[in-house]
């Protein structure tokens, strides 16, 4: 039997079904754009009105997901609705949504050629204009986690190194990132712009390390170039797309 969201009124059951609808579709995504392989990897969607989030249940194989599996979590880390186990990464996505206000979806994965960069603990250098569409920079990692941090709430401790990773950086500009020696979290205003972003970053990790194998030492596209692409697809001046209501 799922657990009640207690006290919830008939206004805010619907966004609750409506984010577990999003996140459950999202999740089919990550199959669907081979991103992850077996059961590794999870999108969440979160309520900001409530501070509530849908997640994926822990090691349930996406094929049999439905938008009731997806498990309820507030921001204090309190499991309020679903009959399953959240994923194990939870933590990490609250932790998430707390660091970064922008973010309304967050997506793990294990991606192959992005996890190699992570694996080896190397950020991924903006070496061309598909990167600059997407990323304003390279993609940073962070420091690998400290003995006590991996004995202790593991999943919060690599939150919290993320956050720490991105004191300086804007993380509407850079919306992914490398956790050293273990794979990808992305985000997005929704849950299909995470996994969008994440599938971005797994293209451009593909075409960066073939790129290296052609030149070792590629160096990074110009600034302007990177300006250019970032800004013509996003912030106020962007022009990239139709405008609304527009069918040309």
């Amino acid at each position: 039997m799922s657990r009640p969201v207690w006290g919830a009124s008939k206004d805010e059951m619907k966004r609750y079904d409506a984010i577990r609808r999003e996140c459950c579709e999202a999740n089919l995504l990550l199959p669907a754009h081979r991103l992850i392989d077996l059961t590794f990897g999870n999108v969440s969607v979160i309520d900001r009105a409530s501070g509530i989030f849908a997640i994926k249940p822990s090691g349930v194989p996406y094929r049999d997901l439905t938008p009731k599996d997806m498990v309820l979590v507030d921001l204090d880390g309190n499991q309020i609705g679903g009959r399953l186990k959240p994923s194990s990464d939870a933590p990490t996505h609250r932790r998430l949504y707390k660091a970064f206000a922008a973010a309304r979806a967050v997506v793990h994965t294990h991606s192959r050629n992005a996890t190699a960069f992570a694996q080896a603990g190397r950020p991924i250098p903006c070496l061309g204009t598909t990167h600059a569409d997407y990323f304003y920079g390279e993609v940073p990692v962070t420091r690998p986690l400290t003995g006590k941090e991996t004995r202790g709430a593991y999943e919060w401790e690599t939150g919290n190194a993320i956050a720490e990773r991105f004191s300086g950086l804007d993380a509407a500009a850079m919306r992914a990132v490398l956790v050293h020696g273990h794979g990808v979290f992305a985000w997005g205003s929704s849950g299909a712009q995470a996994v969008e972003n994440a599938l971005a970053l797994e293209i451009v990790a593909e075409m960066t390390l073939k790129t290296l194998q052609l030149v070792p030492r590629a160096k990074p596209l110009p600034r302007y170039l990177l300006d250019r692409h970032f800004r013509r697809k996003h912030g106020a001046g962007s022009y990239y797309g139709q405008s609304k209501g527009s069918h040309k």
